[in-house]
């Protein structure tokens, strides 16, 4: 049975690693590693079959609350059938690798120039596809080939993990408490809708799937079926269901169609960076009036739009009016770099240029935890930065542009390695 071949794949899997530990080789018949006998495993004693035990009794209890949720034995049998504790999963989800770029090497390689040429080619390719999306849900189509570009690199990473297996395994190890659990939950959901098979169903160890990498309670709100053929399917091929189910959620999370999401504007000399920071808005009128200029080709919002200005590499660097669209784009990714990285993509892929501003040369960005050491030695110094996060946000712009006005520095909010090297000295 397949069962029982991927149990012992698994077994052997985990045996082998451990088995190099000590020395020697393991037998998964005998639980004795073959050249040496210090290590010796009963049955109840290898710790992977505990897993695999523990994950089985785990699963009956998980099908009992499913069945109270209306999800039938027959999907659960469907569902369940071929699963198996997944130490690989595990595993990924313990190597996550700290994000360590600063924020302009994070946007050179995400708008990089291959990604450009590739977005481009996605365009010509679906470009039918793309603009009808675009009609149906006022969703610019160089935005939604952005998203697509970040989260799967247009299809080629989609994620190869089977995802009940996946999830089940993450529940049973109580990852991240109960989000799994109703990821799993709304997976066996779609499962019962018939929009996809257990076999096909694979994606990240953390449960994204498909083309732009929604995850299941995501596709449960969001996922549409654009083809019309009675399956929301985001796994095929076929990216049209992916790239509509993408346009519905911008749609849905407040997107309005005709404005940017973010575009680069020229500060003037002496500007006060105070005024900068989410939910500090001004029409881009008033904003004119301040001296805030366009800074490339790409037109600024009307002129009545309400915008947020967002520099977050300081007053030397590259500067954004935010639109409700790049807060719709925050929806998809809670991160300021990422929905930054969809808008200048998208751009770029209308054919408006680079940035005109660069970033400070002279001050090198700080890496997150270089940014989480300047949060701490600002607050421990009486400039609360209202959390160490290593996000530079307005609390943390103004906590730096108070440090800098105490000591008689110009009040840039920059966050530099000069001023990181400045608040380690004292």
């Amino acid at each position: 049975m397949r069962v029982s071949l991927r149990l012992t794949a698994t077994l052997t899997a985990l045996a082998l690693v451990l088995g190099g530990c000590s020395g020697g080789m393991y037998s998964p018949r005998g639980g004795v590693p073959q050249q040496s006998q210090e290590i010796k495993w009963g049955r109840n004693q290898n710790p992977l079959a505990a897993k695999v035990a523990g994950l089985n009794q785990w699963i009956a209890g998980f099908k009992a609350n499913a069945r109270a949720q209306g999800i039938s034995d027959s999907t659960l049998d469907f569902a369940f059938r071929d699963v198996v504790y997944n130490p690989e999963v595990v595993k990924r989800s313990q190597n996550q690798a700290e994000f360590k770029k600063s924020l302009w090497e994070y946007l050179e390689n995400a708008v990089s120039e291959k990604r450009q040429t590739n977005g481009r080619a996605a365009l010509g390719q679906y470009g039918s596809v793309l603009s009808r999306v675009e009609a149906a849900y006022g969703v610019d189509k160089e935005i939604v080939t952005a998203v697509w570009g970040m989260e799967s690199t247009y299809g080629e990473r989609r994620g190869d993990l089977p995802l009940i297996e996946a999830l089940s395994t993450l529940s049973y190890e109580g990852y991240r408490g109960d989000f799994f659990r109703s990821q799993l939950m709304a997976s066996l959901k779609i499962l019962q809708a018939g929009d996809i098979d257990p076999a096909h169903m694979t994606g990240s160890w953390a449960g994204a799937m498909g083309h732009t990498q929604f995850i299941p309670t995501t596709y449960l709100a969001y996922a549409v079926d654009f083809t019309g053929d009675g399956r929301r399917d985001i796994w095929s091929n076929d990216p049209s269901d992916s790239l509509a189910s993408t346009a519905n959620y911008l749609a849905k999370s407040g997107w309005q169609p005709g404005l940017p999401a973010a575009v680069e504007v020229t500060l003037p000399a002496g500007f006060n960076t105070g005024l900068a920071g989410k939910g500090k808005r001004r029409s881009v009128s008033e904003w004119q009036s301040l001296g805030v200029r366009q800074a490339t080709s790409r037109p600024l919002p009307p002129a009545g739009a309400s915008t947020e200005l967002l520099i977050p590499g300081g007053a030397d660097g590259a500067a954004f009016l935010i639109t409700r669209n790049f807060h719709a784009i925050l929806r998809y990714n809670n991160a300021d770099s990422y929905a930054l990285a969809v808008a200048h993509l998208a751009d770029r892929l209308k054919g408006y240029p680079g940035l005109a501003n660069p970033w400070p040369a002279s001050h090198p960005g700080l890496r997150i935890e270089q940014r989480k050491e300047m949060q701490q030695l600002l607050t421990a110094r009486g400039f609360d930065t209202q959390g160490v996060d290593g996000n530079v946000g307005s609390n943390t712009i103004n906590a730096i542009r108070a440090y800098q006005t105490s000591r008689g520095l110009p009040p840039t909010g920059e966050p530099s390695a000069a001023l990181l090297e400045q608040l380690r000295r004292g």
